[in-house]
């Protein structure tokens, strides 16, 4: 992957950057920046990148990423349709390792959020009660001002570090770079099959996408991705699986089509292989929950 390098902007009067964003284009592009990113959806649903991974985000979910892991939240196509009631609420903390000097984390006290920043290079993935802490946490940051602010981003480090129910998103062997010339063509790529995700795309029709030929193409993408395009498709259409059977408002079987499965065996076998359950099962472990 070949990403876009962001600049954070910075408030004089802080020492790290703490904001909501209510807008679903807010950084809408596959990026990476030198602060490590807290990330709080109270409100928002989407498609989530982050390293190799892709999966569906939704509201409530926590997610810390550390610093130049390049990611990318593609909110759902409604948020952006004309006079729709569909609304994004989301608070976002930026802030450098290095920020409350050189020497904190190495300091022995501080071991677990030393931790906890090195396994965010990965990115890392909050569920159960801690995740709920974590969202309250940031929203007690956004209106707290002085060394109180810095306390309670110590707070939401410790309380991810000691959560039980975290998830590593990106693969161990990811690895990026950042050469600037590559970084609109991922995104025209990107932006290209969650738009036709629905019907089979022809590879010719994504080569050209990426202005390179068929053949050039296959072996550009898996370099870059560690996968196979075929594969990086079924992952966006088992997320919009994960979703519908969440909803509940249709049956499996419309699902299966809805998701751009052409066919029910298909449908099965790669959603097992992804999620490692089968679409009626992972539809009864959730739906008690909600």
């Amino acid at each position: 992957m070949k990403p876009q390098l962001l600049k954070v902007a910075v408030n004089p009067t802080n020492s790290f950057n703490a904001r909501q964003d209510t807008v679903p284009y807010m950084n809408n592009r596959w990026h990476y920046h030198k602060e490590v990113e807290l990330i709080y959806f109270k409100q928002g649903n989407g498609t989530q990148f982050i390293g190799d991974s892709i999966k569906r985000f939704q509201s409530g979910d926590v997610v810390l990423v550390g610093a130049y892991l390049p990611h990318y939240w593609r909110f759902d196509d409604v948020y952006f349709e004309e006079n729709t009631d569909v609304t994004a609420d989301v608070r976002v903390i930026h802030f450098c390792e290095n920020f409350w000097g050189d020497h904190f984390l190495n300091l022995p006290e501080n071991n677990l959020i030393r931790t906890t920043l090195d396994k965010a290079k990965r990115g890392i993935q909050l569920s159960g009660e801690t995740q709920i802490d974590v969202g309250e946490l940031l929203n007690q940051i956004l209106s707290t001002e002085g060394p109180k602010k810095i306390i309670l981003l110590m707070e939401a480090l410790m309380a991810i570090g000691s959560c039980s129910q975290q998830t590593l998103l990106s693969s161990i062997g990811f690895r990026h770079d950042f050469e600037q010339s590559e970084n609109d063509r991922i995104h025209a790529i990107y932006d290209f099959s969650l738009a036709n995700y629905k019907r089979k795309i022809q590879l010719e029709e994504v080569a050209n996408i990426a202005n390179v030929s068929p053949n050039s193409f296959c072996r550009y993408f898996k370099s870059r991705t560690r996968k196979t395009y075929s594969q990086f498709i079924n992952e966006i259409r088992v997320g919009t699986a994960c979703k519908l059977l969440i909803d509940n408002k249709i049956n499996i079987k419309q699902i299966c089509f809805e998701s751009g499965f052409q066919n029910f065996a298909s449908f099965h076998k790669y959603f097992k292989m992804i999620t490692g359950k089968s679409p009626l099962n992972y539809q009864k472990e959730f739906l008690p929950k909600v």
